[in-house]
């Protein structure tokens, strides 16, 4: 079947006793499996997010799994690194509520470091999404031993704060946590609750008041 009709769904169990072991489990499944799924919560949800990986690599199952939510009266919501033109796909921006987008740094050198990638295509992204009234929320990881945060957020915050006209959108500032992250970055600091602070401090100085600290 169709890549795009069929995806592999991997989940990595591990645990540790007397003995360390690990247990990786495999499923394919269609849009409409899935939904099978979803249904079941029905009575306990409002809405469904997808993430990934990035899930942005598999628009026509997003599509038809987000169509299927819909007619149940369920809210759609994709999770994205960004770096995947989301002007290119509007059959899927039809049934898509909102995008709940990765913003790692502002300044591109510094985002090339950190990510081994541009973040043109990511600025471009959440400039047609607020646009479009489908940016629901940018998320931006408070790392100071990576980058220089307090310019990045505030440069974020300027670049952004003029779509909050066109619609309102949240910032969600997440510490950095040396936690499943790639071994040069293990032993970068994490940052503390007043830091956190002051960086939502500079996003309400550029007009944001949905601020969420993690």
């Amino acid at each position: 079947m169709d890549n795009e009709r069929r995806l592999q769904i991997l989940e990595n169990l591990s645990h540790e006793t007397n003995e360390a072991w690990t247990r990786e489990w495999r499923e394919e499944l269609t849009p409409e499996e899935v939904y099978e799924r979803v249904k079941r919560q029905i009575p306990f949800i409002r809405g469904i997010s997808v993430s990934g990986g990035e899930c942005m690599l598999h628009p026509d199952f997003l599509t038809e799994l987000f169509r299927l939510a819909r007619k149940d009266g369920l809210t759609t919501l994709i999770d994205s690194n960004g770096t995947i033109p989301f002007c290119g796909y509007p059959q899927l921006m039809e049934v898509t509520d909102g995008v709940m987008l990765d913003i790692k740094a502002f300044d591109s050198e510094e985002h090339q470091a950190v990510t081994g990638a541009s973040n043109e295509t990511v600025l471009s992204n959440a400039v047609w999404l607020a646009e479009q009234k489908k940016l629901y929320e940018v998320r931006t990881v408070i790392a100071p031993d990576l980058y220089d945060t307090e310019r990045s957020i505030r440069r974020t915050g300027e670049f952004l704060a003029p779509y909050l006209a066109v619609h309102p959108f949240r910032i969600k500032v997440i510490a950095y946590r040396p936690m499943g992250v790639r071994r040069e970055y293990a032993g970068g600091r994490v940052p503390s609750l007043e830091y956190l602070e002051k960086m939502a401090d500079i996003l309400r100085s550029c007009g944001f008041q949905d601020i969420i600290i993690i």
